[in-house]
């Protein structure tokens, strides 16, 4: 009889604890197909904000082509470039961006890539009002650049994508604004070295293993970042003569060129190798 009791309680915590591992298989199911889930929404919410940045571009190209007399190529060049910065967009948003939607943060960071496009198809431009639609335009993206930092606390929706995505307009920005202050005639090609900075610092973290490891962020980084721009927003303004032009661009590049310069001997300081 005790016997028979043994193997029927252990036959009842077998068949008891059997079903356990199900509920765990089934949660896992069920938190892959949340995350499937929220992709697929993420994606849908990104192909809508840029569709419709999208159509703003166009819109924009044309006006410009028409009105200013920008020539035909200026509308393709504007979606080309578009076209570029949106499917990298599309291709490092779902593993850095951890929300079911893109959100306004974002949704402003692609409206400034829009504006930077819509400059960066000036490039090869001969029309008169090129230099002033520039400056315009770059005053925009910089004062749209304090808002979507704000909107990203602010709705709670921070994320590396975000800070990314921000940082690499930034630079693009700046590498735009420099070609076009060599085209205006403003500046010599020493200026190119003010948009080409960031991109040569890249280029050679792959052969120093030093410059791989990742900045604290930084009020004098960030700062330094704004005076390059405004500067050479100054440089490409219309109303500014070509020693005005000189003088601003040079100081910004030294200011630039100084930060970095920082950045080097901070890691060399506190990098351990």
């Amino acid at each position: 009889m005790d016997g028979k009791r043994s193997i029927l309680a252990h036959v009842t915590v077998r068949t008891n604890a059997a079903p356990a591992a199900a509920p765990d298989t089934g949660q896992r199911a069920f938190t892959g197909q949340r995350a499937v889930s929220g992709q697929r929404a993420l994606t849908r919410s990104a192909c809508v904000a840029l569709l419709g940045v999208g159509l703003g571009v166009i819109v924009a190209a044309e006006l410009a082509s028409r009105q200013l007399h920008f020539s035909r190529a200026y509308l393709p060049k504007s979606l080309l470039m578009f076209a570029a910065g949106a499917l990298l967009m599309l291709y490092a948003l779902p593993a850095h961006h951890p929300f079911p939607r893109l959100g306004a943060a974002n949704v402003v960071t692609l409206v400034r890539a829009a504006l930077v496009a819509l400059m960066a198809a000036m490039v090869g431009e001969q029309a008169l009002a090129a230099p002033l639609a520039a400056t315009l335009i770059a005053t925009d993206v910089i004062v749209l650049d304090g808002c979507d930092g704000w909107l990203a606390r602010r709705t709670g929706m921070a994320s590396r994508f975000g800070a990314r995505f921000d940082m690499e307009i930034d630079a693009l920005l700046v590498a735009v604004l420099s070609i076009l202050a060599w085209q205006f005639g403003k500046v010599g090609a020493w200026v190119l070295l003010s948009g080409a900075m960031r991109y040569l610092y890249a280029a050679a973290s792959a052969f120093v293993p030093l410059l791989r490891h990742p900045l604290p962020a930084s009020y004098r980084g960030k700062s330094i970042a704004v005076i390059q721009m405004l500067a050479l927003v100054v440089t490409v303004a219309p109303w500014s003569s070509a020693r005005v032009a000189t003088a601003v661009a040079a100081a910004g590049l030294a200011c630039l060129t100084l930060s970095f310069l920082l950045d080097i001997v901070w890691l060399a300081r506190h990098v351990d190798r």
